[in-house]
């Protein structure tokens, strides 16, 4: 069985093997989307096929929908080369259920997909094209937090958003610059509406897309790319909305025993690739049952009927925010990034195992939700923020068969520390006077900066996952030896004191003392990490 359009018609075969197939007409619903598109997504990686694209295929099997989503990708063109032209834009999505079971659904709704490149003239004016259709009514955004960022942690420009800055539009490479010369060519076309979500998992998404968006176009604008008309057109948020969002699905690597059962089944070529801009993918995407969609609803030029799809809720900007900083501040996303971290010092490959398995890590994790995050958490109204960590803990935290690895939640952790700890430090500040109180979350913070020096419990050096100050924090942490706690000196000052990446000072906040002691302590030797996790939450 081959996972393209001619081999999808053995429907059989895919019967057979438990595979439900798209109810709708796959061809016709992607040449309308190329004729008249409607929705466009940058960023076209894992979350993106199975929950985004996800719920465009539920809606596309109602009949709510009729057309497919424009896939563009701005940052790794081999997922186009290697994921998406090979297997005509289908995708294979495989739900893991807590007991084992799991489901499968060929995904029809990703219409074409379309590289950002524009020194690929056939490809940049396909964009062009896509974007100063009258029809197109919402471009959304899965490009991590970090493909929003134009500066470094010292306030300069990135060297591609200060080449994007001189180069102008036509020679746009940074997704954020992309963007922007997209948005003149639908202004120069007629100025018409259209709504941004971002819908990456960042507090107060649309206001970050918003605000590099301004930049980029206010850095144009001096440098006489754009005119005065594009900048008020970019300005009014009645013709170009930036709809804020909370999006949660927890979405694995492709997982390789996966791969192997599928093809076991008899799907060819099931195997993931690794690219060179270390992109994990596969033709097909591993992921939980449960998700989330908020939306706040903002969309000029109107929308597909989203609230239909499942796990999706349209909302104010208010409640929306109200959720996002219930799941990012308090009841998932802190989790992760407290213990996923240490998780790898301690020589635990999958996340579930490690609270399944290790009673002080399990404590940690209730401790940073239950304990410091839900008192201080307001209430969304439309999900409860107790419900959500009971879910949490009941059901999608335990189940190992996710394979969700504590290496995958320790990828870009310095671009999220502001978010995810920062807003209930401060939280505490505000109603405590201090942060003093909190624990887990200091000891959170200490694994992470433990986990940096890329030297496990054991003293065995491991390779870190990819984040932007992977070099910067281990050229700052050269001299901290692991077994010697006496060359720890004051190496943690700049990072602790950063607001810039926590939001807020620690020190002032009355943590960054602790904060450092927890690190020291578990600098002493083999064992010594083990050992502080168990002296503060035991």
């Amino acid at each position: 069985m081959k996972l393209s359009i001619n081999g999808i018609k053995e429907q059989e075969a895919w019967k057979h093997a438990g595979i439900t197939l798209p109810g709708y007409d796959v061809v016709a619903v992607s040449e309308k989307a190329k004729k008249e598109p409607g929705w466009v997504h940058f960023g076209i990686g894992n979350i993106f096929r199975i929950f985004i694209g996800g719920i465009a295929d539920g809606l596309l099997e109602e009949g709510i929908l009729d057309r497919g989503i424009t896939c563009v990708e701005t940052f790794d063109y081999d997922v186009v080369d290697k994921i998406y032209d090979p297997y005509d834009n289908l995708g294979l999505s495989v739900i893991l259920h807590g007991d084992g079971t799991r489901e499968y659904k060929v995904i029809g709704a990703l219409a074409e997909a379309v590289k950002a490149q524009s020194s690929d003239k056939v490809q940049w004016s396909r964009l062009k094209e896509i974007f100063t259709s009258k029809s197109l009514q919402m471009v959304s955004f899965t490009i991590t937090e970090k493909g929003y960022a134009l500066q470094k942690a010292d306030g300069t420009w990135f060297p591609f958003v200060e080449a994007d800055i001189k180069n102008g539009p036509d020679k746009a490479c940074g997704a954020m610059a992309v963007l922007v010369a997209m948005l003149y060519e639908r202004y120069k076309a007629g100025r018409y509406p259209i709504a941004l979500v971002s819908m990456d998992n960042c507090s107060q998404n649309g206001a970050k897309l918003r605000e590099s968006v301004m930049t980029m176009t206010e850095e144009w604008k001096k440098a006489g790319f754009v005119d005065e008309g594009f900048v008020n057109y970019v300005s009014d948020e009645k013709v170009v909305a930036f709809p804020w969002t909370m999006i949660d699905k927890i979405t694995p690597r492709p997982s390789e025993q996966i791969a192997a059962d599928l093809e076991n089944l008899g799907v060819e070529k099931m195997q993931p690739v690794i690219t060179g801009k270390k992109t994990y993918i596969a033709p097909f995407v591993n992921a939980e049952k449960p998700q989330y969609l908020v939306i706040e609803d903002s969309f000029p030029n109107g929308r597909p009927a989203l609230e239909k799809g499942f796990g999706v809720y349209m909302a104010d900007r208010n409640t929306v925010n109200l959720s996002e900083r219930m799941k990012v501040t308090v009841c998932l996303n802190p989790v992760h990034s407290a213990t996923g971290p240490l998780g790898v010092v301690l020589g635990y490959d999958l996340f579930a195992h490690m609270l399944n398995t290790n009673e002080d890590m399990m404590k940690m994790a209730r401790m940073v939700a239950y304990d410091e995050g839900l008192p201080v958490v307001a209430d969304p109204g439309i999900l409860s923020p107790q419900a959500f960590v009971d879910e949490l803990f009941n059901d999608r935290f335990p189940n190992e068969y996710l394979g969700d690895t504590n290496l995958r939640l320790a990828v870009d952790v310095s671009q999220m520390v502001g978010i995810r700890f920062g807003e209930t430090i401060k939280a505490y500040v505000q109603k405590f006077g201090d942060a003093s109180r909190l624990t887990a979350i200091p000891l959170g913070i200490a694994g992470w900066l433990r986990y940096m020096l890329g030297v496990d419990d054991e003293g065995d050096k491991f390779e870190l996952a990819p984040d932007p100050m992977n070099e910067e924090l281990q050229e700052q942490f050269k001299d901290i030896v692991v077994g010697k706690p006496e060359t720890f000196t004051d190496q943690l000052k700049p990072i602790l004191s950063n607001e810039r990446l926590f939001f807020t000072d620690l020190y002032k906040d009355g943590v960054g003392e602790k904060i450092e002691g927890m690190f020291r302590e578990m600098l002493a030797g083999p064992g010594a990490v083990r050992a502080t996790i168990h002296k503060y939450v035991g």
